[in-house]
C-alpha cells in the first residue's frame, strides 16, 4: 500500500470515528492505537469525545464574566426582603437587616400613610430599591438609596391639595429616616464582603 492508500484510509476511518456514534468501541480503540489519535473519552457516555480546545475556552470566557446573580427573598411580617448578590454568604439575611425591614415597614404605616400595599424591599450590592402603592391616593411610590436617590411618585390625575402636600412632605421626611437606615446596612454589606 502506499502512502496516499493509507492517508486516504486513515482518513476514511477518520471520518466514521468522529461521524458515527455506532462505531464499535473496540475499532475506534484500535484506529486510535494504530494511528495515534489522542481524544478525551468522557467516563459517562464513552462514544462521546470531549472537544478540549472548546472547553478551554468556555474556562476563559467564564472566568472572565462575573458569576451571574443570585437572589433570595425572605418575608417577614407580611412584607418580602430580597437580597440580590454573586454567592451564598450575598444572600444570608441578618438580624440587623431583618430588624431594619421591620422598623422601615412600620415606621412607613405611621409617618406617612397606613393604607399601603408593599412591593418587595431589593438590597443589591449598591442600592436599595423599595416600592409600593398608597391606597388613599391610588399612587404608586419608589423609593431608592445609592445608583439613584431619591423619591419617585407615580399616579393618573392626583389633586393636587392640602392633603396631598402634607403627604409629600411626609414622604420626604420619611424617605431621610430610610436612607440613613438602609445606607448603614449597605456598608455593613460591604464590610462583611470576604473579597475586600
Amino acid at each position: 500500500m502506499n502512502q496516499y492508500d493509507e492517508i486516504k484510509n486513515l482518513l476514511k476511518k477518520s471520518s466514521m470515528l468522529f461521524g458515527n456514534d455506532k462505531f464499535l468501541n473496540e475499532e475506534k480503540e484500535s484506529i486510535k492505537t494504530k494511528h495515534g489519535l489522542l481524544l478525551e473519552i468522557d467516563e459517562n457516555n464513552p462514544l462521546k469525545q470531549i472537544n478540549t480546545a472548546q472547553s478551554v475556552e468556555d474556562e476563559i470566557e467564564n472566568a472572565e464574566k462575573p458569576s451571574e446573580d443570585k437572589q433570595q427573598s425572605y418575608r417577614i411580617s407580611g412584607g418580602l426582603i430580597t437580597l440580590h448578590g454573586k454567592d451564598k454568604q450575598d444572600l444570608e439575611l441578618t438580624t440587623d437587616e431583618k430588624t431594619a425591614f421591620q422598623e422601615t415597614m412600620d415606621e412607613f404605616m405611621q409617618d406617612v400613610s397606613d393604607l399601603v400595599d408593599f412591593d418587595r424591599l431589593n438590597v443589591y450590592e449598591n442600592n436599595v430599591e423599595w416600592s409600593g402603592k398608597i391606597i388613599d391616593f391610588d399612587m404608586s411610590f419608589y423609593l431608592s438609596i445609592g445608583e439613584n436617590n431619591g423619591i419617585y411618585l407615580n399616579g393618573e390625575m392626583i389633586k393636587i391639595d392640602e392633603n396631598f402636600t402634607e403627604l409629600v412632605n411626609k414622604l420626604q421626611t420619611y424617605y431621610d429616616k430610610f436612607k440613613s437606615k438602609w445606607a448603614k446596612i449597605l456598608a455593613s454589606r460591604k464590610k462583611t464582603n470576604p473579597e475586600d
